[in-house]
């Protein structure tokens, strides 16, 4: 007696085991192609000389100094690598202009205010994550409101880039913003600053490429 004929699945079967293995397929994708580094860009000619006495992650304290100008601010985050892991030990930099828009650095004129600390660094532990108590900054000259970002492990430089306003009307005439062409990249290091208690309150977190 011949054996029975083995049917073909039908058309529905196929699509509903193709839907099923698809939210599989792009998590694999996903994991594979791994997270977005963070967009480089340049240092600019700001960063300090020499690193202040205070360097701590409170620039609107000095020293015995208090910073009272400008719109406090928390910035905060993590860093991680492209697989999304927290970069224990890595130290992150900031440093950026007062309210009047002067930086401490004898190529500004030395005009910045002396209770601003103006750079702050911090070694982030083992969940990658970093706070800084600052001001939101501002423009000056031809540049958009920025604070810039270094990132160093160990005696490695792995990332330098600008950190900016979301929506602030100067992004769109600024050089170096509107370098970066690709609408992710300006996503990545342009976030919004809301409000929060005590002041303001703006999220970015870090990708590095190790």
């Amino acid at each position: 007696m011949p054996d029975a004929p083995v049917h073909a699945p039908t058309r529905r079967r196929l699509l509903a085991a193709a839907a099923m293995a698809m939210p599989f397929v792009w998590t694999q994708a996903r994991a594979q192609g791994g997270l977005r580094p963070t967009p480089r860009q340049t240092e600019g000619p700001f960063y300090p000389v020499t690193l202040p006495a205070d360097n701590d992650a409170d620039l609107l304290r000095n020293g015995a100094q208090a910073y009272g100008q400008g719109q406090p601010c928390r910035v905060e985050g993590s860093i991680t690598d492209t697989r999304g892991q927290p970069l224990a030990g890595a130290q992150v930099e900031i440093w950026q202009c007062d309210a009047a828009g002067h930086y401490h650095h004898p190529g500004d004129g030395a005009r910045a205010d002396p209770a601003f600390q103006g750079f702050g660094k911090q070694v982030v532990g083992a969940d990658g994550r970093y706070a800084f108590r600052t001001i939101r900054p501002v423009a000056y000259s031809s540049r958009t409101p920025h604070i810039h970002v270094k990132v160093r492990l160990g005696s490695r430089d792995l990332l330098t880039t600008q950190l900016y306003v979301q929506d602030d009307p100067h992004n769109s005439r600024d050089f170096l913003w509107r370098q970066l062409r690709d609408p992710r990249d300006r996503d990545a290091v342009t976030v919004p600053f809301e409000a929060a208690e005590g002041g303001l309150r703006a999220k970015f977190g870090i990708v590095v490429a190790t």
